[in-house]
């Protein structure tokens, strides 16, 4: 009786096996995000921030453009005395320090929006690829173009994703 038992649990196991061949699935996150109505709200709040760094900058060239050309006429002019021209030099300087530091912290500021921007949307993205993971019955779901290699049998969920987030 245990020799039947076991005799059939063995023939029947690779078919359950082949049965239940685990799922892969691939997701373009970049196609999803594109399709959501988010995505042109966050470039148009970040295209302002960036006018906005960027107008705050030009100011700051061309007064350095302009300290900068009423240096070379000081320099031109024997007259002056050298401690005045040293002093212009170094407000010069002291300004383009200011500017590059302006730069730096305008980009850095830019790229915190960015990702406070991008934070909620990304979470949705990533709740509905779980989601149709799980009612899809996925073991994994990588994101295109991961993988160096990808069989026929892994199935593109985009649509699938786009579907669960009401998207075209």
């Amino acid at each position: 009786m245990i020799k039947k038992a076991l005799s059939a649990l063995l023939i029947a196991l690779p078919m359950m096996v082949a049965a239940q061949a685990p799922k892969f699935g691939t997701v373009s996150v970049e196609t999803v995000f594109d399709a959501m109505p988010e995505k042109a709200t966050i470039q148009s709040q970040l295209e302002t921030a960036s006018k906005t760094y960027e107008d705050e900058y030009k100011k700051l060239a061309d007064e350095l453009d302009k300290k900068y050309a009423e240096y070379q006429q000081l320099d031109q002019d024997a007259s002056t005395p050298q401690a005045i021209k040293e002093r212009r030099m170094q407000e010069i300087q002291e300004l383009n320090k200011r500017a590059t530091q302006f730069a730096q912290t305008a980009q850095q500021d830019l790229q915190r929006q960015q990702q406070q921007l991008m934070a909620p949307v990304e979470e949705k993205v990533m709740n509905a690829v779980k989601a149709v993971g799980q009612e899809q019955g996925f073991l994994f779901i990588f994101p295109d173009g991961l993988s160096v290699y990808q069989s026929a049998d892994v199935v593109d969920v985009t649509p699938l994703v786009k579907t669960k987030l009401g998207l075209k």
